[in-house]
């Protein structure tokens, strides 16, 4: 990676840790709605819940890591992830299955936006092992989003 500064370093690391809690937020609110969904289309939204929150647990560790390979401190316990999430809480397990749909969906398109800072912070601070990874998780990212979206009309 190229030396270009502190500045830029910090931005990109701000920029994984955000998104890290973006992404931990995310999981455990798709797993929640796994967990309450109910209605007609139970077993097909329970398993595609399931299959999304697997995804974005299986980012959390390289979000993590890559970090860590900055040579910096991520985070560190669920107090940390709230102060740095833009994920909302969703604690109404009435919800319908078309509320969770859309809350979802919406919610990746906020993952979504984070992930594109983090690509534009990894190019500006010369990490091209973050730039191309990055790539990876928003491919991921727009999947779901896609998923979401065709299961909301």
């Amino acid at each position: 990676m190229a030396d270009v500064g502190d500045n830029s370093k910090a931005g990109l690391v701000s920029a994984l840790n955000g998104a890290l809690a973006d992404t931990v937020a995310l999981y455990f609110k798709t797993k929640n709605f796994h967990w309450h969904v109910a209605g007609p289309r139970f077993r097909d939204l329970h398993v595609l819940f399931d299959e999304q929150a697997a995804q974005l647990v299986g980012t959390v560790d390289d979000l993590g890591e890559r970090v860590r390979k900055n040579d910096e401190y991520t985070l560190t316990s669920i107090g940390s992830v709230m102060k740095a999430t833009r994920i909302e809480d969703q604690d109404d397990v009435t919800l319908t299955a078309d509320a969770m749909v859309k809350e979802l969906r919406d919610d990746n398109k906020k993952l979504h936006q984070r992930l594109g800072e983090v690509k534009e912070a990894a190019e500006e601070a010369g990490d091209n092992a973050t730039s191309g990874v990055v790539d990876d998780w928003i491919d991921e990212c727009e999947e779901r989003i896609w998923f979401l979206n065709q299961t909301s009309k």
